[in-house]
């Protein structure tokens, strides 16, 4: 095993995968467009539509939870958690942020789960804007990747 690179080329090839998509509807018109772009580039790489669970959630606080329940059901190859957070004038904005990164993270690691985690954190709505489409497809790479590394290892 040692000296064979793993996952150096990313293989990026989704036939057979189940995975779980959480969105949250706050900054729904953003959230809306990384859901579309994401679920795009699903069906490029070859998942099928029939093995995708797509639920909607009020806000990125509560994209953890589902996620939780999602890995808790099983038969998910992999989650992507997608959200939007826009800088406001209060703390909230670092209390959500960080808060929702760790829940992912956490799900991600406690079940030994590949999620994509596709919570935008920006400063304003144009700044969320220019990024929900290609994040959207990056979330759909980043867990079909992860899903045929983790099937080397």
């Amino acid at each position: 095993m040692f000296g064979a690179e793993k996952g150096k080329a990313g293989k990026l090839d989704g036939k057979g995968l189940c995975i779980g998509i959480v969105q949250a509807r706050f900054n729904e018109s953003v959230t809306n467009a990384l859901a579309e772009a994401c679920l795009a580039e699903l069906a490029a790489l070859g998942v099928a539509g029939d093995n995708i669970d797509h639920v909607r959630v009020p806000g990125a606080l509560e994209v953890p939870m589902a996620l939780q329940a999602m890995a808790d059901k099983g038969g998910y190859d992999a989650l992507v958690a997608l959200g939007c957070i826009i800088r406001g004038e209060t703390y909230h904005f670092e209390l959500v942020a960080n808060e929702s990164a760790a829940g992912v993270t956490r799900v991600s690691l406690d079940y030994q789960l590949p999620i994509a985690n596709v919570i935008l954190t920006t400063e304003n709505v144009e700044q969320a804007v220019a990024r929900q489409i290609e994040k959207g497809r990056d979330g759909a790479r980043v867990v079909v990747e992860m899903c045929n590394l983790l099937d080397e290892l």
